[in-house]
């Protein structure tokens, strides 16, 4: 089952660019990764989702319905954490999560304590007197403390300090264990390489592709460098599969994408001194997708 199905969802802001006829699906059960750099339409896509704004065409669905026709009906089952939280700045801690845990028709006490333990929150604390970190965290018990079938999260380790972040990969990986689906969007690829199965990469609006997180690391790209004895011309390496070929002194380095012996028979051709085949981290491989466009 797909728990959140988007079909050529479209949202345009007069001239402005939004987001154009995107279509991708999460399955139940999985941690979907949705990456692009700032202002790439993430935030749109979800904002959109969450029928906190319209599209301008096309449909999105989560739990099989309709996302503005039952979209109170569904907020009652999706955790969200937006990119930037905003809060009654007056009120404590503690009184803005018994706050949230209100519009739930269940009892969240139990879940909401253990909560602001894992994430080391202040609870006695006025909201106004709180860091970012710490305004953060309140954003992720309040995403998780009614137990939701779907989180959704929007950058959601700004601000958080690197142990911080720490416990709360572990926190979402327990949750999704449990049963919950979980989009995760996010600019920064290591976090998404880490926890996600699959991944959308999107670009000015538009979704460049959607795969599996082992496809777009292990089958379809090769990290290459060589050294070799004597200069080679650029052109050699010219060869179909080659992306970002550089050359620095002696040593040759580009990304290659597929059949590897094609590669192989033309390094062996070459007086070669040294040889590395790796496989590119995600941030290499996201960069070949967001390269200038000719």
């Amino acid at each position: 089952m797909n728990v959140i199905e988007i079909n050529n969802l479209t949202k345009t802001y007069g001239n402005a660019r939004g987001i154009t006829d995107l279509s991708f699906h999460v399955e139940e059960g999985e941690i979907f990764g949705f990456i692009g750099p700032n202002g790439a339409g993430k935030s749109t896509t979800i904002r959109t989702i969450l029928s906190l704004i319209y599209p301008t065409g096309g449909s999105a669905k989560i739990f099989g319905k309709d996302c503005i026709d039952f979209a109170p009906e569904i907020a009652k089952e999706i955790g969200y954490l937006p990119s930037e939280v905003f809060y009654y700045d007056n009120m404590k801690v503690i009184d803005l999560l018994k706050y949230s845990a209100s519009f739930y028709k269940k009892d969240c006490k139990k879940r909401m304590n253990e909560l602001v333990e894992i994430m080391d929150l202040d609870i006695t604390k006025k909201i106004d007197d709180l860091s970012l970190g710490n305004k953060k965290k309140v954003g992720i018990v309040q995403g998780l403390l009614h137990e939701p079938k779907l989180i959704i999260l929007d950058e959601p380790t700004s601000g958080l300090d690197p142990l911080m972040q720490q416990r709360f990969f572990d926190l979402l990986l327990e949750e999704n264990k449990k049963g919950a689906t979980i989009l995760f969007s996010s600019h920064i690829l290591s976090e998404v390489q880490r926890l996600c199965d699959r991944v959308a990469i999107i670009k000015e609006g538009k979704i460049v592709t959607v795969e599996k997180i082992s496809n777009l690391k292990e089958n379809n790209y090769k990290k290459i460098k060589i050294e070799t004895r004597n200069a080679v011309d650029r052109d050699y390496f010219n060869i179909t599969g080659v992306n970002d070929l550089t050359f620095k002194d002696s040593t040759i380095s580009f990304l290659f994408r597929g059949d590897i012996n094609t590669v192989l028979k033309k390094i062996a051709e070459v007086d070669i001194t040294n040889l590395w085949i790796e496989e590119p981290d995600l941030e290499e491989i996201f960069m070949h997708y967001y390269e200038k466009e000719d």
